[in-house]
């Protein structure tokens, strides 16, 4: 049949176009053109690839590029057929910028952003409102406003929480994503009737170029040639608003100002972030009070992106050129754990003492593992007979808002994992010793339930504390190690006789320490273990006391065998053999 594009969607530097209900994608810098993988693994055999029709490909872009957090908003890309019911509707999702796709539940948390659903009340048909994946938000539907026909939505770029929905007659915008915000109820939209539809047509497109200025786009076909011309209609929605039938008064501020505008800072856990800004009013017109604001983010569990606007409140539509004032908030921190002096050596993994799977199984072959100076520097001391942890240190680069650096002691729990597969150590407490009233995660649970994905994949999203109340699986095995360190407990690492060089990567696990996924590789040299024996510990002791025994024993017969007849000649023997060989010399 001939092909029909629903949906089309920038990712980065990758096109996502939706035709016949299929998701297909073209890399325009690299001109690579594909359909989306419909992959299966063995781990969710039911929930990958895009198994079911789809109309509409969504997305948003991140316009600031030092970020990593921003930058992963760009390669997140929905697929959903449009109409469907949400309780019905098969949504997926994709991370690598649509070229594979994962079905979507709200069970899963792949996916680090609140999720916001239009939907459609089929009650009242021609009113629609928002729903949402998160808590608190999920508890119940935004507030309705009229929907009597498909909208097209548009998300603005810069993060900036602004929806535009339109249609052949209608302009609709929301200002916060759809949650509760100034002026605006969560869900409520504003809008705007086109009187003169000469401009409309159904392959139209609207583009704000400006500040109150809408740009409408209209494809204009070649039938010679494949290529299409766009007829541009320029409407300077301001002049519209400000029209003197509409009686609107007077902007009442000359100036609203503030160094955060348009900037994104970084904040994390148990941080403050100070903001000023300065306004003017208009002279001859009563000053709008600023009044000091405090937000709270105590609710917030999972790293994200926050937009705080500034704005006048209840201002005249004269005052469009007085834009508000916005700021974004990510996260990214390091860890930094302090080395010592000791010379660098290339370490020799024995094969009873490491297993390249992770599991504590004996290796096949001896490994050498050549030390990166370079990334590491010069390892740790530490005696094998002492319990020992490491003491990480979290470094933060100095932030716009504060003068200096900031460093501290990570008092959180952590987790650590021996890189090459080291198993010779183990933990002072076990689960019973550390106080667990459920039965903790381990190293072992951990790896089987990410698969093949990655070794080393314990981290603040999937940690639940044994310590946790609502964490209810049973303590059944009281006696294996516990493997988290720090937080309440005074765990610590156990060194079996061995010496040589450890590297460790460590990550830090509890949810409420840090929204960022704090973790880093350091290296710790084990010494002092004699070499171990060769004879069981029984055997020896039993030959060195015999030994003793028999020292003992000739220390006494001698002399006695010494003053008999044939203890003398044993001694003149000796004596003629040494006057013989004095001579000789």
């Amino acid at each position: 049949g001939t092909p029909e594009v629903t949906s089309a969607h920038f990712a980065g530097s990758v096109l996502l176009l939706v035709v016949n209900q299929k998701v297909y994608v073209y890399d325009y810098e690299a001109n690579f053109w594909t359909a989306s993988a419909a992959q299966r693994t063995s781990q969710f055999p039911l929930l990958s690839g895009i198994q079911h029709p789809v109309s509409h490909v969504s997305g948003d872009n991140c316009c600031y590029g030092g970020n990593s957090f921003c930058m992963d908003i760009s390669n997140s890309v929905f697929a959903y057929l449009h109409g469907d019911r949400i309780s019905q509707a098969n949504i997926y999702f994709s991370t690598s910028r649509g070229y594979r796709f994962q079905k979507y539940t709200q069970e899963r948390r792949e996916v680090p952003l609140v999720i916001s659903f239009l939907a459609q009340d089929r009650v009242f048909f021609f009113q629609a409102m928002f729903s949402y994946s998160d808590h608190p938000l999920n508890r119940s539907f935004g507030l309705p406003f009229g929907y009597d026909r498909t909208l097209d939505i548009l998300i603005a770029p810069g993060q900036r929480g602004i929806l535009i929905f339109w249609s052949e007659k209608n302009l609709l915008v929301s200002r916060n994503s759809g949650e509760q915000g100034p002026g605006l109820g969560r869900g409520q939209c504003k809008g705007l009737f086109f009187a003169d539809q000469n401009i409309w047509s159904q392959d139209a497109v609207l583009m704000f170029t400006d500040v109150g200025m809408l740009e409408i786009l209209t494809p204009l076909p070649d039938m010679l040639f494949p290529a299409f011309d766009f007829q541009k209609c320029l409407l300077n929605i301001q002049a519209l608003l400000v029209d003197p039938q509409l009686q609107a008064g007077i902007c009442k501020v000359e100036l609203l100002q503030g160094e955060f505008e348009n900037k994104m800072y970084t904040i994390d856990m148990n941080s403050q972030l100070e903001l000023t800004a300065l306004m003017i009013p208009r002279p001859g017109t009563l000053p709008v009070p600023l009044v000091r604001t405090l937000y709270r983010f105590d609710n917030i569990k999972r790293p994200t992106i926050s937009t705080i606007t500034l704005d006048i409140a209840n201002k005249e539509i004269s005052c469009v050129d007085l834009k508000p004032l916005r700021k974004r908030g990510g996260g990214w921190l390091d860890v930094w754990v302090p080395g010592g002096a000791r010379p660098c050596l290339c370490p020799v993994s024995h094969r009873g003492a490491y297993d390249p799977n992770f599991q504590g199984q004996q290796a096949k072959e001896d490994l050498k593992v050549y030390y990166p100076y370079e990334k590491l520097g010069c390892p740790l001391l530490a005696y094998y007979d002492i319990p020992w942890k490491p003491v990480p240190r979290l470094y933060v680069p100095c932030p716009r808002w504060r003068e200096g650096k900031f460093q501290e002691v990570v008092e959180a729990e952590y987790v650590l994992l021996e890189v090459n597969g080291l198993f010779t150590y183990t933990y002072s407490l076990t689960a019973g010793m550390a106080g667990c009233s459920a039965q903790p995660q381990n190293w072992t649970t951990i790896t089987e339930m990410a698969g093949d994905t990655a070794s080393f994949s314990w981290d603040r999203e999937n940690y639940v504390s044994c310590h946790d109340p609502d964490y209810h699986e049973p303590l059944r095995w009281p006696d294996v190690p516990y493997q988290i360190l720090g937080g309440p407990t005074e765990n610590k690492i156990v060194f079996d006789q061995r010496n040589g060089i450890y590297i460790f990567f460590i990550s830090i696990v509890d949810p409420s320490y840090s929204y960022c996924h704090l973790e880093t590789t350091f290296s710790v040299y084990v010494y002092g273990a004699f070499p171990l024996s060769i004879f069981p510990p029984e055997v020896t002791i039993f030959l060195l006391t015999v030994a003793t025994l028999l020292f003992v024993w000739l220390a006494y017969m001698i002399p006695q065998l010494l003053h008999n007849e044939q203890g003398l000649e044993v001694n003149g023997f000796w004596v003629r053999l040494y006057q013989r060989c004095r001579k000789s010399c």
